[in-house]
């Protein structure tokens, strides 16, 4: 299972979002730095709305989401690239998730202290990026060391990977992500052997108080916050930011559904925002979702996005990819619209697809194979 990391500075709300997101109290929140050590990590369904009016349509007895994992890592301070702080162990960590959301605080708040003394996302950012580029920065310089004496002697492999670092070198000093780096597709896969932190999908979560969700329209100090992460992630980093209210999801997070829904109600808001996080993760990891349906079960199968129709057969079992004949397609969609498979049919909406098709997020599908 594909793993997301939670980062950010300390006291932005690491440890409350991850504990509201898995709905757990693993991970313990305190108002001072490095409270969380060992990284937490939690299964965490995906929200997925499709699920319950097919289910509804067959007439399921249960259902069955799909899910990602979560991990909640300790908070980076300046100088983490250099040991301070927990670095090594920071960095060590978030080189093992394969996307990262970077917590940012975007809430004013006395009672919470702020490691750089004062509330300024960008800031914030900045300083992750900086260490996160930096330690990319000493990871990369070594790999060309190490890489000289092979290409000097003709070693395709060193020659290639002392060409790509050459490249990334002067990227990274610029104080750019590996991410945003110029590459070829060639060059792209090669740079997954370097196990950058910066070469990893990011999104950002601006973490805001529990009276912001409501006022984010205005002239609100948490609204010019967010608004200033959306202007940075979009001009430096290509990616997107979304908006939650960690306190207010982990206070949901012990009410019955009603309740929370009231109490949402009771703010002036539909959503904390965490759906929409967990939804975003999960898109960020490049996966995307396929749906089944029958009088036993309704469930989401996770794939990747590309996969083609014998692979996404196997992620319910091995024989359904080897003995793969065909692919009973109908968009979830057309499926809703239509009222049943039977009209789908007749409107030609419902189609067989061979081994080169493309499963679609949304697709219901029912494979025929034969072992």
């Amino acid at each position: 299972m594909l793993k997301t990391g939670i980062v950010g500075l300390p006291n932005v709300g690491k440890s409350t979002l991850f504990n509201a997101v898995t709905r757990t109290r693993k991970a313990h929140a305190a108002n001072f730095p490095f409270c969380t050590i060992e990284p937490n990590v939690g299964i965490v369904n995906v929200p997925d709305e499709r699920l319950q009016k097919l289910a509804d349509l067959s007439k399921s007895e249960k259902i069955l989401p799909a899910a990602i994992e979560f991990v909640d890592i300790a908070g980076l301070v300046a100088g983490a690239s250099e040991g301070e702080g927990l670095g090594n162990q920071f960095l060590s960590h978030i080189r093992e998730v394969d996307a990262i959301i970077q917590v940012v605080r975007c809430f004013e708040s006395e009672d919470i202290h702020h490691v750089s003394g004062a509330v300024d996302p960008v800031r914030d950012i900045e300083v992750i990026n900086t260490e996160l580029i930096l330690a990319d920065l000493g990871a990369v310089k070594k790999r060309a060391d190490r890489n000289q004496k092979g290409a000097r002697s003709g070693d395709k492999a060193a020659k290639a990977e002392l060409a790509l670092a050459e490249k990334l070198l002067p990227h990274l000093d610029s104080g750019k992500p590996a991410l945003t780096a110029d590459l070829s597709s060639e060059e792209k896969e090669l740079m997954h052997g370097f196990f950058l932190l910066t070469s990893k999908p990011t999104l950002f979560a601006c973490n805001v108080g529990e009276n912001d969700l409501s006022h984010l329209d205005g002239d609100s100090p948490a609204a010019k916050h967010v608004k200033a992460v959306r202007e940075y992630a979009g001009q430096h980093l290509g990616c997107e930011a979304v908006v939650i209210s960690a306190q207010i999801e982990s206070e949901l997070s012990e009410l019955p559904p009603e309740e929370a829904a009231e109490f949402l109600a009771g703010l002036g808001v539909n959503d904390s925002g965490v759906s929409q996080l967990i939804q975003a993760a999960y898109h960020l990891l490049g996966l995307r979702t396929y749906l089944t349906t029958g009088p036993k079960e309704t469930r989401a199968w996770t794939i990747n996005a590309g996969d083609k129709a014998p692979a996404a057969a196997g992620v319910i079992h091995s024989d359904f990819e080897r003995g793969f004949i065909a692919a009973q397609i109908v968009s979830f969609v057309d499926l809703m619209a239509l009222g049943s498979e039977a009209k789908a049919r007749e409107a030609g909406k419902l189609r067989l697809e061979g081994k080169e098709y493309v499963v679609q997020d949304g697709d219901v599908v029912e494979f025929r194979f034969n072992v």
